[in-house]
């Protein structure tokens, strides 16, 4: 049974109370967004960030080699394809990461 503590209208007014109306009560808090930056070594996204950096350096080689007309072709098509790769991984990302 709990004992009640009263306060008359001045006294509320003007004064603090005695005692606090509720305890603090210590608790645990706990994180429910697991975020790694482990997260990233996906195999699907490194597969895809690997296919782009080999294309990269195959059009970086025609270029030495002296093919620039096959590697201009090859800069034209990468111009379209390495942007879209990019912000589908990075959808796919986010997509399959829990937050």
């Amino acid at each position: 049974m709990r004992k009640t503590h009263n306060i008359g209208f001045r006294n509320f007014l003007h004064k603090p109370s005695f005692k606090p109306s509720t305890k603090p009560r210590p608790f645990k808090a706990y994180s429910f967004v697991p975020f790694s930056p482990l997260a990233m070594l996906d195999p699907t996204i490194l597969t895809i960030g690997g296919i782009v950096l080999g294309i990269a350096m195959i059009e970086r080689i025609l270029e030495r080699w002296g093919v620039i007309d096959f590697s201009d072709r090859f800069a034209k098509v990468m111009r379209f394809i390495l942007p879209v790769t990019f912000y589908g991984a990075l959808f796919y990302f986010f997509a399959t990461f829990m937050f």
